[in-house]
């Protein structure tokens, strides 16, 4: 039996290994999305399932994962239980699952290993030694995080003094055209299509390399090229008969900042405030490091006198698949149900890389860019447009901030789910920095201190703040 956890809704790897599993021979029992645990261990019960499969993309599906592992073990079950998906890993199953379960808990890297794993799990005679190499591997990834959360993490107080310095005075602070938002409801699809980067595509379907070097693999090859003539056809028809539509908000704020929260006013007077967007700093002192980035750092401060901007934008090409989908399986269209969700999500991609440029033009930095569609997709434009749950902001529940600004499900239909997943799942949102100097970083592990001074800032207990922040504690919570 497999799932996607609850306030989840991202599935094409789940799906993958379903097929891969049917074409094997094993009956799959497919949930579907947003499951939450007490169907997930009633329909194991009832269907006596010899093997259940946790899926999930986003962050809090790895805490949601460990609440059906704990569940598992208190109602008494005896089967081994699969974790897979984006976020997942082997140390984040070894640490944080396999410890509240005590049957064989693995994580899966990929659809191409679970029939291996699965066919180990299943005999009596290749079980036993499986397990026991399994449990010894997740030992050492226990050990291995023990001494990783030794490493050099300096004070909150110290890596705030130790800030990204940028010499606002002299810096170059763009206006953009217009200052709130605008939105573009059944943008053309045509108009998207090419700015898709394939490479990822690629990926999803595991077939590895890199685009266009990957249809000419001597190993992949064959199949890159036989999935890509399906891709084009399926795009093709994706647009010319309007099956997907693109829907968008973006706009600027006036925006400074206020210690490490990003302060957005109402109007350029910036008497009256709107919102703020708390943000985390970075604590772990590489060799060599001489300061601690926090996206705070690429807004000017209140104290400079200076006036900045903040961008922010949230976009979908989803609308429309889950009926698509819904078509093919009722046609037991495995194949195309797959196909479609995963252009969907190249669509979704490549509309955020098209609003930016769009964005950069109406901030006016970006009004002589003449970069290729090659070098959008490598980044060699001015500015970054991070996203809440990924690395440089970890923490999810900042979208909800996002959806107020913008008025986000109004303008565009996008919905959060109770997890902050965004669906339709082919969805992206985020903030638009502008400045020259403005990088990806990861924040990676944070400490109580700094925790507390979020906590605070957040106006949240610090329970809820760990919840969400559970991958990235460099300590154990009470």
């Amino acid at each position: 039996m497999l799932a996607t956890v609850k306030g989840d809704v991202h599935d094409i790897g789940k799906n993958i290994v379903g097929v891969v599993l049917g074409c094997n021979s094993y009956e799959v029992i497919d949930l579907g999305v947003m499951v939450p645990c007490e169907q997930i261990l009633e329909t194991a019960r009832t269907e006596g399932v010899d093997l259940v499969g946790l899926s999930g993309l986003i962050t809090p599906s790895l805490d949601e994962m460990v609440h059906v592992a704990r569940e598992m073990e208190r109602e008494g079950f005896r089967v081994p239980l699969l974790i897979g998906g984006a976020t997942t890993s082997a140390k984040h199953t070894a640490v944080k699952i396999a410890p509240g379960y005590h049957e064989s808990v693995v994580h899966v890297k990929d659809a191409s290993r679970c029939v291996g794993i699965v066919d180990k799990l299943t005999r009596a005679e290749a079980r036993a030694d499986f397990d026991r190499e399994n449990r010894a591997a997740q030992q050492r990834e226990r050990e291995n995080f023990a001494r990783r959360r030794q490493r050099k993490l300096v004070p909150y107080a110290e890596a705030v003094r130790r800030r990204f310095a940028i010499d606002w005075q002299s810096s170059p602070l763009a206006r953009p055209d217009f200052l709130g938002t605008k939105v573009l409801r059944d943008y053309p699809l045509a108009e998207i299509v090419p700015y898709i980067d394939w490479s990822p595509f690629f990926m999803a379907w595991e077939l590895s390399g890199k685009y266009p070097q990957v249809l000419s693999d001597p190993v992949v090859g064959e199949a890159a090229r036989d999935l890509f003539r399906d891709a084009e056809e399926m795009l093709k028809r994706i647009v010319c008969e309007k099956l997907l539509t693109a829907n968008a908000v973006y706009g600027f704020f006036p925006a400074n900042t206020d210690g490490d929260d990003i302060v957005v006013f109402t109007d350029e007077s910036r008497t009256q405030e709107r919102c703020r967007f708390p943000m985390l700093r970075q604590q772990w002192e590489r060799e060599g490091q001489t300061s601690f980035r926090s996206l705070a750092d690429y807004i000017a401060p209140l104290s400079s006198g200076r006036a900045n901007y903040l961008g922010a934008f949230a976009l979908s090409a989803g609308f429309g698949t889950e009926e698509l989908v819904a078509r093919f399986e009722a046609e037991h269209d495995d194949h195309s149900s797959i196909l479609t969700k995963a252009l969907a999500d190249r669509l979704a991609e490549a509309f955020a890389e098209l609003l930016h440029e769009r964005a950069r033009r109406d901030w006016g930095y970006g009004r002589d860019e003449r970069l290729s569609k090659e070098e959008l997709i490598d980044e060699k434009y001015r500015g970054i447009r991070p996203a809440a749950g990924y690395p440089s902001c970890p923490d999810h529940t900042e979208k909800r901030t996002l959806w107020r600004l913008m008025g986000v499900e109004e303008a565009t239909g996008i919905r959060l789910t109770e997890s902050y997943a965004m669906w339709p799942a082919s969805s992206v949102s985020g903030l638009y920095f502008s400045h020259p100097e403005a990088r990806y970083f990861a924040v990676d592990l944070v400490t109580r201190d700094q925790v507390e001074d979020y906590t605070r800032r957040k106006g949240l207990t610090r329970p809820e703040v760990e919840r969400w922040l559970a991958p990235n504690l460099a300590y154990e919570t009470e």
